[in-house]
């Protein structure tokens, strides 16, 4: 239980980091897009190259972390990115910044499917979902604190200081990963919690499942919605509705806060209704319903005009929809069975390339319309879809065991 505790924090200290650094290019956006002299769709396109990488390299590394294990392969991950995040800070034009934006997020494919790799390996089956509400709640909170701490340094030292100071950050934990994770993985050899790893990955199996695919499309359609508040929520705060970058440093980290609480409620709450009703119904119920409420919430935050009303819709809106992440993501574990970091890592592609097109969609859109809440609608729309797929996934329609090989993790 002890070595179990280590392992989740530390999961969840990735979690954060990974978030601070998402964020922060969307915390310094005023000040990037004034020192390059960006127009919308060019800030589309830097938003976007980083989900676009992300989503191409997402299985390769979710396959090797299930292949070779996810000590190495989470070392490499952090590396990767915190370098490319260090990178973005000397970066001076356009192409410059899309190049590192395209490094970086090649570098950080993979995390998440690699968390669950190891949350399948060291988790009993019925705590899957309530270890990974603790792992995106510190996503959330990382998420949060962004504004909270990144704008405030970004007055007090520049922007460019700001990415240079989280990939230090990045960097020390995954030296720590790499020295800790190890001794422990080596003392767990031999016990029934023993970290195996897969010889080979069942491409053809995890291809020809019908309820993959679903799942995957459920979760391109799902990350319009949340790709909207890592990427262009801040944007469509100051532009589009009047926020003053102050206000937004303190309001923008309202909706990722209520995620965090979500995200913890969801975990605990998923487990819940698993040992009641079953997993296939309790993750169906969970996804579609959260879902439905906050492409609600998102409608009515294109429609009010009081930025308090904004704030509270918004804080909503992310809130809802994050209360059903730990269930749609136990639910593709369940589908992947000992390959849930492979599956995972094509659920998250999927949702990453929904973000690259949302990203990519929302400025083309705002710089033919001068409406940043037409968008808005669309995603909505999008989330709606999603809610309609997840409440036709069946989990229990997984990739069926076959033999492994054991061996270190």
């Amino acid at each position: 239980m002890r070595r179990r505790t280590g392992v989740l924090i530390l999961l969840c200290g990735l979690s954060a980091i990974t978030f601070l650094d998402r964020l922060a290019i969307a915390v310094t956006a005023p000040g990037i897009r004034n020192d390059l002299r960006l127009g919308p769709d060019e800030w589309g396109w830097i938003l976007s190259v980083y989900v676009l990488a992300n989503a191409l390299f997402e299985i390769p590394s979710g396959a090797r972390g299930d292949r070779r294990g996810q000590r190495s392969e989470l070392t490499r991950i952090v590396s990767w990115w915190s370098g490319f995040t260090i990178a973005t800070g000397w970066c001076r034009s356009f192409l410059q910044m899309v190049g590192a934006r395209f490094l970086f997020g090649l570098g950080t494919a993979g995390a998440y499917p690699n968390a669950s790799g190891v949350i399948a390996k060291w988790f009993p089956f019925e705590e899957h979902a309530r270890a990974q509400g603790f792992v995106w709640a510190a996503g959330r909170l990382g998420a949060a604190m962004a504004p909270l701490l990144l704008v405030p340094l970004e007055r007090a030292c520049g922007w460019r200081a700001v990415f240079w100071l989280m990939g230090i950050v990045g960097l020390v934990w995954a030296i720590t990963w790499w020295l800790w994770f190890r001794s422990k993985a080596e003392d767990m050899a031999g016990t029934a919690a023993q970290i195996t790893v897969r010889s080979e990955i069942p491409w053809r199996r995890l291809i020809a499942s019908p309820q993959l695919w679903l799942i995957m499309s459920a979760y391109f359609s799902y990350a319009w919605g949340s790709w909207f508040f890592f990427g262009w929520f801040t944007t469509w705060m100051v532009r589009g509705e009047g926020f003053t970058v102050e206000q937004m440093g303190i309001f923008a980290s309202f909706p990722f806060i209520m995620a965090m609480f979500g995200n913890l409620l969801g975990g605990a709450f998923s487990r819940s209704l698993v040992l009641k009703m079953g997993d296939v119904s309790a993750y169906r119920w969970v996804t579609a319903t959260c879902l439905l409420i906050g492409a609600a919430l998102l409608l009515a935050m294109s429609e009010v005009r009081g930025h308090m009303a904004i704030v509270v819709l918004a804080t909503l809106s992310f809130g809802v929809m994050d209360l059903m992440l730990s269930s749609a993501w136990a639910m593709c574990m369940r589908l992947g069975g000992s390959y849930g970091g492979t599956a995972t890592g094509m659920m998250n592609t999927a949702g990453n390339l929904g973000g690259w097109v949302c990203a990519l969609v929302f400025g083309y859109i705002v710089k033919a319309t001068d409406n940043y809440n037409l968008p808005l609608q669309m995603i909505a729309v999008m989330v709606v879809v999603a809610a309609l797929l997840f409440a036709r996934v069946d989990c229990s329609q997984g990739v069926r065991e076959e033999s492994f090989v054991s061996g270190s993790a």
